[in-house]
């Protein structure tokens, strides 16, 4: 068998807004089951879950109440293993997320701590340092007896203390339970950030958010979580047919970030670099240049991805649709996997003009610039002159962006992602990049060439081949084509 996740197309499916099962608003499970075949159909290799399991939903799932059961919003734990075996049925491999850096204030645990009881389980002090949470104000949050207790995050989302064997030993318990019942692997949130440095030093400044992935800061990416991956790895490798873990790491280097998939450790980290590159040919030659020397530079496969949950969609960062579309193909072209954010193949924008009332993201009542609501709003699938009612509004302009109004469309942004996935299957080959025009970017995988034109007229790349798909016109202004060419001139 080969390393199936090397090259894999992998979707996720924001379970909250994918597809409502149960006519309820929110998406769910039974929703997630019904529609394995259109994905089987699109074309990924495996789908990636979000938290779905018990929780008060303070930060959607991500504050974790009972890591081994189904939140009732969602449906029930035969939901999920019903899931997992028709996603098999239909050779759809499935990844669930794992939170292991913090759980809900409302799990047993820490309502064990709040009345003094095991709080060698989380991180309390006496007296707090000055850490501030990534969701804004401080890490800290009295208890009544006087005692501060860490949360790098929400209140309600105390974090976990990985120098207690109980809780190391908890979490491989955890991995055992949805490994026996059948997921392929886990997504591992915040995986650089269980382990908290000795004495648990000051930062001395403050807007720290910001520095994360861009320079050290003592609560993240210390040495200490590389042990722990190793001995989830010993985990994964125990079970057969290739499990996986997939890191959401951020690291202020690259040598740092590939130091989360060496041999022994995880199997892939997310690829932020990538994200964030802007639409500029130089720009974006860095980002897969770098991309690939990281991940090469320890034996492991690179990952791209072009929009999350966490994100604004890339249709409104890259500002057109026309651009979301070449970088698609650019994306889908590189060796690697590709990780598809559920809704891009529809090429939703973002949503930014969400009601007051409606929002709902934590970290956006904290900072109202970086709220995730946007990006979070429910697939459009069917419109009969409205939506029923989901949890987010659906703008009524996405009618015409339904995967009612796409199937089967020559042209549509949901057709190209079908075509694009299938003809990657068939990709191979090292990247070798060629001369090309300013503003363009031209690279070839054995006789598969990749043109893209991020400047804005026409290019003439001078190719005589079989031109195998595009984005727009062939050599256009934003745009991506791909091609069958013997020779590259």
């Amino acid at each position: 068998m080969t390393a199936w996740w090397r090259n894999a197309a992998i979707y996720q499916v924001y379970v909250r807004s994918f597809a409502d099962g149960d006519g309820d608003g929110v998406g769910d499970l039974i929703g997630v089951r019904d529609r394995l075949p259109y994905l089987a159909g699109l074309g990924v290799d495996a789908i990636w879950l979000t938290p779905f399991y018990t929780s008060p939903m303070a930060d959607f799932g991500y504050d974790v109440a009972d890591y081994r059961d189904v939140d009732p919003l969602f449906g029930s734990l035969a939901d999920a293993k019903a899931v997992i075996n028709e996603a098999h049925g239909l050779g759809l491999r499935v990844i669930v997320d794992v939170v292991p850096n913090h759980t809900s204030s409302a799990h047993p645990w820490f309502q064990q701590a709040l009345r003094g009881e095991n709080r060698r389980r989380y991180i309390f002090r006496d007296e707090p340092n000055d850490w501030e949470s990534i969701f804004g104000g401080p890490a800290w949050t009295r208890v009544e007896d006087g005692q501060w207790y860490l949360h790098l995050f929400d209140p309600s989302q105390p974090d976990l203390n990985w120098d207690d064997e109980e809780v190391r030993g908890e979490f491989e318990s955890i991995l055992r339970f949805w490994l026996d019942l059948g997921v392929d692997g886990f997504r591992v949130d915040v995986a650089h950030g269980m382990v908290k440095p000795a004495g648990l030093p000051d930062i001395g400044r403050g807007n720290q958010a910001t520095m994360v992935g861009r320079e050290p800061v003592p609560f993240f990416d210390n040495d200490g979580v590389h042990e722990i991956h190793r001995a989830w790895r010993r985990v994964l490798d125990s079970y057969p047919g290739e499990r996986i873990g997939v890191a959401e790491a951020w690291a202020p280097t690259a040598e740092r970030l590939a130091m989360y998939v060496r041999p022994d450790e995880l199997h892939q980290a997310f690829n932020f670099h990538y994200l964030f590159a802007p639409w500029d040919a130089a720009g974006l030659r860095e980002a897969i240049d770098s991309s690939l020397a990281t991940s090469g530079s320890v034996g492991a496969s690179a990952t791209w991805v072009l929009s999350n949950h966490d994100v604004k969609r890339h249709v409104t960062r890259y500002g057109s649709l026309a651009r979301a579309r070449a970088a698609a193909l650019l994306t889908l072209a590189l060796p690697g996997s590709a990780y598809v954010y559920q809704g891009e193949e529809l090429g939703l924008p973002e949503v930014l003009d969400l009601p007051e009332e409606v929002c709902q993201d934590p970290q956006r009542l904290r900072d109202p610039d970086s709220g995730r609501d946007g990006c979070r709003v429910p697939l459009p699938w069917t419109y009969e002159g409205g939506w029923n009612e989901p949890w987010l509004p659906i703008p009524e302009e996405w009618a015409g962006l339904s995967v009612q109004a796409q199937q089967g469309v020559p042209g549509s942004t949901l057709e190209l992602y079908r075509q694009a996935l299938r003809l990657r299957r068939d990709l191979e080959g090292e990247l070798v990049w060629h001369d090309s025009p300013e503003g363009t970017l031209v690279f070839s995988r054995g006789e598969f060439v990749c043109t893209v034109n991020v400047g804005g007229t026409a290019v003439d790349f001078g190719l005589d081949g079989e031109l195998l798909l595009a984005s727009d016109v062939a050599g256009a202004a934003d745009s991506t084509a791909w091609w069958k060419v013997k020779c590259v001139p």
